[in-house]
């Protein structure tokens, strides 16, 4: 597995261009409801077998039907995209790529400066902060725009030599019945009361870096008791790091190494296995006509 996850990371550096991702071609509605619904994704049982990739994704490509498409843009932001055209941006920097591309909704956190932006365009029409401006206290994001909803589930985080209660949070999105989950810059492996409040997650973007946010040993354990059918490594600075995560994981999951940066993913697709899956980030871009 080494040789392989090498070989996929000499590739990254080399430059090799993987697909970006876009919004349907007509403009979502990103009203949210007047009365949110409930979450779906809170004590529900596993989900379904097999899965579905579509590569090689155009920007402006439209999401195929009872699909979530995900593109791992940059370090821990990701871009995630339904089919009426929503889309949201994880951990959002303030920068995706050189194109004309305004998210419907962002989300951060502010344990480093790369996960937040203190500027957010004027023009994104939902910004959820995963703290609140009372430090210490729980951040209470709860939208619902139809096609896809988003909640948070607060943790805590080290701050100047101490603890700053609620300074992280974890972001689930709720689309095509999928709940999709990002732990965000997670300090911590969550307490009972926190798992049962994220609930199941199909889908989790986990940082693996080793240290910065969890050791090694401690976020092998928090995927292990999520039990995720697929999860997407993020926040990993170097092949070792990546590499000391997948050794971890590799009796329980199965390891899909991919050159590509984006996965197209419906609910009656799931794997069968628990699978972690590499994607390669890249910024998103327009085609070359």
């Amino acid at each position: 597995m080494r040789a392989i996850l090498s070989s996929v990371l000499v590739s990254l550096v080399c430059g090799i261009a993987g697909p970006a991702l876009g919004q349907a071609s007509s403009s979502p509605d990103t009203t949210p409801r007047a009365n949110p619904r409930m979450s779906h994704c809170i004590a529900i049982a596993d989900a379904a077998p097999g899965i579905e990739y579509l590569h090689k994704a155009s920007f402006r490509d439209p999401v195929p039907e009872y699909s979530v498409r995900i593109s791992y843009v940059a370090h821990s932001a990701y871009l995630i995209q339904t089919r009426g055209g929503l889309s949201a941006v994880t951990d959002y920097p303030g920068y995706l790529g050189n194109v004309d591309f305004i998210p419907d909704v962002v989300t951060m956190n502010h344990a480093h400066s790369s996960h937040y932006t203190t500027a957010p365009d004027p023009a994104i029409p939902h910004v959820l902060r995963g703290w609140s401006e009372t430090f210490g206290e729980a951040a209470d994001q709860h939208l619902d725009l139809g096609e896809m909803l988003i909640r948070n589930v607060s943790t805590d985080i080290r701050s100047m030599g101490g603890v700053e209660e609620n300074g992280n949070s974890i972001f689930i999105f709720e689309v095509e019945g999928l709940c999709v989950g990002h732990l965000g810059h997670l300090h911590h492996e969550p307490n009972d009361d926190q798992y049962a409040a994220i609930g199941r997650l199909d889908v989790v973007m986990v940082p693996v870096d080793g240290g910065m946010t969890l050791d090694t040993a401690s976020m092998v354990r928090v995927v292990q008791r999520l039990k995720s059918s697929i999860v997407l490594p993020m926040h990993w600075f170097s092949g070792a790091s990546l590499g000391w995560f997948l050794d971890g994981v590799e009796e329980e999951f199965d390891i899909d190494l991919r050159q590509e940066s984006s996965l197209t993913v419906s609910l009656r697709d799931l794997p069968e296995r628990p699978t972690i899956i590499v994607l390669q980030p890249e910024y998103l871009r327009d085609e070359m006509e």
